[in-house]
Parts: C-alpha cells; structure tokens; sequence
C-alpha cells in the first residue's frame, strides 16, 4: 500500500470550490504511482476505514473569506467536531474517528486554497488556480520530505 494518500474535495460545479479535485488531478499527471488520491465531494465517516492505513494524508479544500490567506497549511488534530450537517465530516473528526476505531494516527494535513469565486461553472478563478499550482508543488515536497514512522 502507498504511504500518502492526498484527499481534494469540494464542489467542481460552484467555480473554486471544486479547487480540491484540480490539484488531485495536477497531481495524478505530475506524481503518478507516488501518491494515491481520492477526488470527493465531501468527507465521510466510511473513509475511516481507508485512511487508516495511510502514513500521510492531505486534505485539499478551499476556503473563503476577505483577509484569507491565499494557500494555508496546518496540521489536522484528531478531535471531534459536531456538524449540523449528519453527511459531513471535517478533517478533524474524521481522524478522531480513525483513532477511535483502529488506534491509528496517520500523520495528517490540510492544505487549504483561497476561493475567490463560487458562482455556477466549473473552471477556476485565475487566482485560485494561482493558488492550487503552488499547491500542488507545496504537497511533492510534503509527500517527498515528511518522515514516515
């Protein structure tokens, strides 16, 4: 099994929020076998089972907001998170929810990309897209450099 697996997800069809599934496709053509990737439109409890066996994992999304930052990056801290919405998880939970269930912590990251537009369309805005490219190397050199325990 490959030691990193990199999770994009979003909506492809609101414009910037489908950034996620554009830096996991980026990443399929550069990195090929290196890393597995999963393109999704939002996280699940039945992931669970999958990441557990992962190493590395990077969640992709993109975020909002006036004085954001254009690419963030932040280590995920596995604890639970309640949603009103029952169909979504956050990064967080999600690993809380690997950790209880199989005694496994992946070590684990977010790298979150500055949405500028999320109208109707699926190509992403010019800076956004700016923004994903950096990513893109930006998640190589974690893939490539982060120690595997």
């Amino acid at each position: 099994m490959k030691r990193s697996l990199v999770i994009g997800y979003g909506n492809p069809s609101r414009r910037d929020d489908g950034v996620g599934h554009y830096v996991v496709e980026k990443l399929r053509r550069r990195a090929g076998d290196k890393v597995d990737t999963f393109a999704l439109h939002q996280l699940g409890p039945e992931l669970a089972e999958t990441i557990k066996d992962y190493k590395l994992i990077i969640f992709v999304d993109a975020h909002a907001g006036e004085h954001a930052e254009g690419l963030r990056v932040a280590p995920v801290e596995a604890s639970y998170h309640p949603s009103a919405f029952t169909h979504f998880m956050n990064p967080d939970s999600l690993m809380a929810l690997v950790k209880g269930l199989y005694w496994e912590e992946p070590q684990a990251f977010v790298v979150s990309i500055r949405g500028y537009d999320f109208d109707f369309g699926t190509e992403l805005s010019e800076k956004a897209r700016r923004y994903a490219d950096s990513a893109v190397d930006r998640i190589i050199e974690m893939i490539t450099h982060t120690p595997m325990q």
